[in-house]
């Protein structure tokens, strides 16, 4: 059934004053299963423990509250599938920028929802023939759809991820979340310039770049 949500005719109807009409509205999408979206940015992140192929190619962890223990940034990012086309120019660029993240004290953590097994495959795989090659960074299995789900970049009907990507603090604050179309690759120059950005403390006006003032207020 659709409901009319317009607010002088609920007003009327429910005998509701029109300042209350959203909160009836915001009552009815929960009612109907369509409750509306949280914001993430600006609170806590979703806590994660993964199975991850380490750099050494070795099965290990990756851990949110371990980053956190090391008061280091978090820079995790989704992507859709192994073995695909546009996910390896995004993972490998990312690895060949690893040591400016390294020297923002920022850990990298790519995931999907693929199996570690998957993830050692593509990364034995030559970059000439469409594989990662050596990564710097883990690549993390997340079978379950857990943490994809956590960060709101779940397709539930095809089990695999958007490509999000957000940068945590030492904290655990989410500070910065943005989510692509899985036709489109991320741009590691923007994430790295985003980074410094937030670690300014400061006011950073539109197209800031590292090194450049920020505002006085």
């Amino acid at each position: 059934m659709t409901l009319n949500v317009s607010c002088p005719i609920i007003g009327i109807v429910k005998g509701i004053a029109n300042e209350n009409c959203y909160k009836l509205s915001h009552l009815i999408y929960f009612l109907e299963g369509l409750d509306m979206p949280e914001r993430m940015v600006g609170k806590q992140a979703p806590r994660f423990e993964m199975d991850a192929v380490l750099p050494n190619k070795e099965f290990g962890k990756v851990s949110l509250e371990e980053n956190m223990k090391n008061d280091k940034w978090t820079v995790l990012f989704f992507y859709p599938m192994d073995f695909t086309f546009v996910c390896p120019t995004e993972i490998t660029a990312m690895s060949d920028r690893f040591e400016e993240f390294d020297d923002l004290d920022a850990v990298v953590v790519g995931a999907s929802t693929d199996t570690i097994h998957t993830h050692l495959a593509w990364i034995k795989t030559d970059r000439k023939e469409n594989g990662l090659g050596d990564l710097n960074y883990p690549l993390a299995a997340d079978t379950n759809h857990v943490v994809a789900r956590d960060y709101g970049v779940l397709i539930e009907e095809e089990g695999i991820a958007l490509r999000g990507l957000f940068i945590i603090d030492p904290e655990g604050e989410l500070k910065y979340s943005v989510v692509n179309h899985n036709n489109i690759g991320r741009d590691v120059d923007e994430t790295l310039r985003v980074l410094q950005a937030l670690q300014t403390g400061g006011l950073c006006p539109a197209n800031w770049k590292p090194g450049q003032a920020t505002l006085n207020v």
